[in-house]
């Protein structure tokens, strides 16, 4: 499956930063450049969203959003941090505390703060061998760098675009140190095994003698699925990763929580990486909000994404659709794909124009699938604040909306 993490919409803000005013190629903006930022501009511009994330905003409004809830997170008397203390060790001894673990480590990247942890399994175990699956986020989105930086081995004890069931972890054919499970799977779909499927996994690596750790960049939002509360969902991993600016609306950075010893190591190699940073005050700040503001909130978004996504398919089957898929049904967290059989461009482009002509925004980018047939695409829809205010009605209407937009571009013109 293609790499869809929402990098399309982020590269075009990233894309403005990289030209500012005045700049000579900002003048000159190539046609992918220019359609990006019509995209965003026409998000930006929606009056109504099913979510509108941070990064999306101009610069000025995340700065006064970050000024206006600072204070209501640390006092803003204190000194800045300086390597890590200060507000940075504030959030650790928060997130060790909201995942029942001994401790936890500030990492300005995932990639970094799981490279760290799965290298530091493999000295443990003596076993540089990762299982994992194969879209996951190390095998998909981060170049080969578990490999390349980190000298460790991927294996894949199944190929289906699901979790690895427990049967599939014991029977596999090699030993391996470590089992790495993302929760939820997001290229496949943000998808999760249920509780009694994840005990059986974690015990299934036991008897292999492996450790387990949780690639739980999104794991905020597994809560309602599986029934349970963090502390206990951590509690049957060594060591969890999670992200600030997924879910929570953070600026950057991420947590490594596992045992005491672990923690420490692990400060060494984050040293070792380049990830000791001077100050990282905004960043942490910005996470605390987001524990703060956007935490508590998960439980409802998740509950209207299942609305959201049974008025999708209403939606589709009364416009006529003769094929479509709202993966998985009901969604598991806030956040599921929706599959069409048109070309990604026309998708996009009719997303577009809903958001421009009636200032309803209901997609973002479609993509082509990676190993499916031809002109199939598919999208990440994701359930925020925003998205509360919708009703099933709201819904089924957009989708005529936007259905309309789609067979437009396919008549043929006079």
């Amino acid at each position: 499956m293609t790499e869809i993490a929402g990098t399309a919409e982020t590269a075009s803000t990233e894309e403005q930063a990289r030209h500012p005013e005045g700049d000579a190629q900002a003048q000159e903006q190539s046609p992918k450049d220019a359609q990006r930022l019509r995209r965003l501009k026409a998000r930006r511009a929606a009056e109504r969203v099913l979510e509108r994330p941070p990064m999306h905003l101009p610069l000025g409004e995340r700065l006064a959003a970050l000024a206006a809830g600072a204070s209501a997170v640390t006092d803003l008397g204190r000194p800045a941090d300086i390597y890590g203390d200060g507000v940075v060790a504030e959030l650790e001894r928060r997130i060790a505390d909201l995942l029942g673990m001994e401790a936890a480590a500030f990492f300005p990247t995932g990639t970094m703060a799981q490279q760290v942890a799965l290298r530091c399994w493999a000295g443990r175990t003596g076993n540089s061998t990762v299982a994992l699956h194969p879209l996951a986020h190390p095998e998909v989105h981060e170049r080969g760098a578990l490999g390349t930086v980190s000298g460790l081995r991927t294996v894949h004890p199944t190929s289906e675009p699901r979790p690895p069931t427990a049967q599939e972890i014991r029977d596999f054919a090699e030993p391996f140190g470590t089992l790495m499970l993302e929760l939820p799977l997001r290229d496949a779909g943000f998808v999760l095994p249920t509780w009694e499927e994840l005990e059986a996994m974690v015990a299934a690596a036991r008897e292999r003698d492996a450790v387990v750790h949780v690639d739980g960049a999104r794991l905020w939002e597994c809560a309602p699925h599986f029934g349970r509360e963090l502390p206990e969902i951590a509690a049957l991993a060594d060591s969890v990763y999670v992200s600030f600016y997924k879910t929570l609306g953070g600026i950057s950075g991420a947590a490594l929580a596992g045992p005491e010893s672990l923690i420490e190591e692990a400060r060494t190699w984050r040293h070792r990486y380049g990830g000791q940073l001077f100050q990282q005050f905004p960043a942490a700040l910005a996470a605390l909000i987001g524990l703060d503001q956007e935490l508590p909130m998960l439980p409802s978004y998740v509950a209207q994404a299942k609305v959201v996504a049974g008025a999708l398919a209403e939606g589709f089957a009364a416009a006529g659709v003769g094929w479509f898929r709202v993966h998985p049904e009901p969604p598991h967290t806030h956040q599921f794909q929706v599959w069409l059989p048109y070309e990604a461009d026309v998708l996009t482009e009719a997303a577009v124009r809903q958001a421009e002509e009636t200032g309803v925004a209901l997609f973002q980018n479609w993509h082509p699938t990676a190993a499916g047939p031809p002109g199939v695409a598919f999208t990440e829809v994701t359930v925020g604040r925003e998205g509360l205010e919708w009703t099933a009605q709201d819904v089924r209407e957009a989708v005529a909306e936007f259905m309309n937009r789609v067979v437009a571009q396919l008549r043929p013109s006079d």
